[in-house]
């Protein structure tokens, strides 16, 4: 998996670590594949860190003044490490391989190596004698549009606010629609199917040759419409005989049957198995003020031929 952004940073204090982390996780949130150093083996830096470095996408430091004294003053040190690294490999990248991240850094400052290449940077810093003026969304926006490779003047652009939005719309979607959703590996249960949901009003159970499917559609105050279009045949249970001869029997060479609350229908799959749905309780789509969904609960059983 290709790496989209490597993260170098200065270990100032619990509290930045803890910074970058959550920062590394936010951008992990939105899809992006990030590395940090807790990825990393510095034990051979040829075939661990500088390999991976070269490979990546991006990189992002985040410089604090803490991490140009290391880089600087500190050839010891794993920000010095990681910056010789880089270094190596910064004339073959394009300009938009390495941005700088400034926070608690007022002076702007970049490790000695870097001053002559003027970096893309993005300031996260505080000054305390503004102390509302945060870092916000504009400069994640900024962050985000860098990472994409889009220009930075996003006068024209979709706000990332829509974009999530966007992208949590088609989530629920794709949750509302999903086909695991709708079905069930059990072969007896019960449920309240919200049947426009579903996807052709339809709910499956079981596996192999014990599968079934209702497909509904709405009838009357207290019935539905039972089709055969899933399955083989349908039909409503008539007596007390429930026999596997008796069941045949009940079914209807029709597309569709009416069931009421309280009935018990049949339904044979392709493979020639039976199975029970009792209908426990149906509600009728209600379209004034609460709107109210359709809805019919249902009991479940494939039956089992050899004590029928």
């Amino acid at each position: 998996m290709t790496t989209d952004l490597f993260i170098s940073y200065a270990w100032t204090s619990a509290e930045h670590r803890q910074w970058v982390r959550l920062l590394a996780a936010q951008l992990k949130a939105l899809g992006y594949n990030v590395l940090i150093d807790a990825d990393l083996d510095y034990g051979d830096s040829l075939t661990g860190f500088m390999r991976k470095v070269a490979d990546v996408q991006h990189v992002l430091l985040i410089v604090d003044e803490n991490y140009v004294d290391r880089a600087n003053t500190e050839p010891d040190s794993g920000v010095a490490a990681e910056n010789r690294w880089i270094d190596e490999v910064f004339t073959d990248r394009p300009t938009t391989w390495l941005c700088v991240l400034f926070k608690d850094n007022p002076s702007y400052r970049v490790p000695d190596w870097l001053k002559e290449h003027n970096p893309k940077g993005i300031s996260f810093n505080y000054d305390p004698s503004h102390p509302n003026d945060f870092a916000d969304s504009e400069q994640v926006e900024d962050l985000w549009r860098w990472i994409e490779g889009l220009p930075a003047n996003c006068d024209h652009a979709t706000p990332i606010a829509t974009l999530r939005e966007r992208a949590a719309r088609l989530e629920r979607q794709e949750i509302e629609t999903d086909p695991t959703r709708w079905r069930s590996p059990q072969l007896q249960g019960q449920i309240r199917f919200m049947y426009q949901d579903a996807p052709g009003n339809t709910f499956r159970w079981g596996c192999e040759d014990s599968e079934f499917a209702l497909d509904v559609s709405e009838c009357g105050d207290d019935s539905i419409y039972v089709y055969d279009d899933p399955i083989k045949a349908v039909g409503v249970v008539r007596g007390t005989d429930t026999s596997v001869v008796a069941l045949e029997s009940y079914l209807s060479p029709g597309r569709t049957v009416v069931a009421k609350v309280g009935d018990t229908v049949v339904l044979m799959n392709e493979d020639g198995r039976l199975a029970l749905v009792e209908i426990k309780g149906v509600q009728k789509e209600e379209t004034g003020t609460p709107y109210v969904a359709p809805y019919v609960e249902y009991t479940w059983r494939v039956v089992n031929e050899a004590y029928s």
